[in-house]
């Protein structure tokens, strides 16, 4: 047997369940795999929404990273903000329709933190895009929430799907308001 060892470099690991952010990226590298681990996503109150979700993603990077010493694990996590509120996702239905209520014809910011680490060496960033809704009439919002598509959406809803609809316009990186800032994330991948 020989001692001359063959170093293969690792796959990148995607510590989300998000099949948005597979797809993204899937953008930069189709050479990852998923591996999520169960993180306490409570937050204070009076943190900062930059703060937030880069604590956010630096949790789910860090809880992956630990078990994966040595590979490059991505973690990441979006929030959508208006009014200095940070707006999860919907508990119920009704929640969903007093969001987009609250969204209806104002603008406000979608954020994505991002950490990539390989257990030795951690970034972390986050990327902010500006979204302005149209003014949305009470049937077009009902009609949105009992589609399902708001359920499990940062915001109650998703810009890639039937979401779009209620979107006047965009300031910023559109991927990133899908869950990923893949121009960013590929090119600070690249000190890894």
């Amino acid at each position: 047997m020989s001692d001359r060892t063959v170093s293969m470099k690792e796959k990148i690991i995607l510590a989300s369940a998000s099949p948005r952010r597979r797809e993204l990226l899937n953008l930069i590298t189709s050479d990852f795999e998923v591996i999520t681990a169960d993180v306490d996503e409570t937050t204070d109150k009076n943190e900062t929404a930059e703060n937030t979700v880069m604590m956010l993603s630096s949790k789910k990077a860090n809880a992956v990273s630990s078990m994966h010493r040595g590979r490059v694990v991505i973690g990441a996590d979006t929030i959508v903000v208006c009014d200095d509120k940070i707006l999860g996702k919907p508990e119920t239905r009704e929640h969903a329709y007093e969001m987009l209520k609250m969204l209806s014809g104002r603008t406000h910011q979608v954020l994505t933190g991002v950490t990539i680490t390989d257990g030795r060496k951690t970034e972390t960033f986050f990327v902010s895009s500006d979204v302005t809704f149209f003014e949305l009439e009470d049937e077009e919002i009902l009609s949105y929430v009992k589609s399902g598509e708001p359920d499990d959406k940062a915001g109650a809803y998703g810009i890639q799907g039937k979401g779009s609809l209620l979107v006047e316009k965009i300031n910023g990186d559109y991927f990133n308001i899908v869950g990923l800032p893949v121009s960013t994330l590929s090119k600070k991948l690249k000190s890894f």
